[in-house]
């Protein structure tokens, strides 16, 4: 049974049928996006699916509000908000570190073919990861945006508030710090 159905034995919930149709349409196509969105704020998988769990009840009671454009942003908004709710109630402000890029499940990862090509290549996700974990959460969010969820500037501008420009700034600054991070050592 969908974790929404359960609210219709609370007397003060009413569920109609244009919503839950709603909801499925709108939400449920972008519940992959929502959890990576989370899983890179939080840190981890559990707390990303307690993160996801409530955006979802979230987005469930303000379904009638949605206006009918840009789902993705709508969603990843209240899923920005849900996640930073929970990291305020929860953590202290502190760095959050990811435990574990693999559970991201990133487009584009592949096998490595060697046992050597496996070591380097773990040996660079955890130096990516640890850069990505290191940037200022403003940087973070919007690199995690748009590279890994694929937002475009406009959607990531409504997600996170700010102007396009500061978005463009942003990443461009972020992306900067990781080139700087990862870039070899000179001898």
């Amino acid at each position: 049974m969908p974790f929404w159905r359960g609210a219709q034995n609370d007397a003060r919930c009413v569920i109609r049928d244009e919503d839950q149709a709603r909801f499925r349409t709108v939400v449920l196509p972008h519940l992959d996006d929502c959890y990576r969105l989370a899983r890179w704020l939080t840190g981890n998988r559990a707390d990303a699916e307690d993160v996801v769990q409530e955006a979802c009840l979230d987005a469930f009671r303000g379904i009638t509000g949605f206006n009918g454009s840009h789902a993705r942003a709508w969603v990843l908004t209240i899923v920005r908000h849900a996640a930073y709710r929970w990291l305020r109630k929860n953590r202290p402000a502190a760095l959050v570190v990811v435990d574990d890029l693999e559970a991201l499940n990133v487009p584009g990862a592949q096998m490595a073919e060697t046992p050597e090509a496996a070591l380097i290549a773990q040996a660079d996700t955890a130096r990516l990861e640890q850069a990505i974990a290191a940037l200022p959460v403003p940087f973070r969010e919007t690199l995690v945006l748009r590279d890994v969820n694929g937002l475009d500037y406009r959607d990531i501008a409504d997600v996170t508030g700010v102007p396009i420009g500061t978005v463009m700034s942003r990443l461009a600054r972020a992306r900067r710090r990781l080139i700087t991070t990862l870039r070899p050592n000179d001898p």
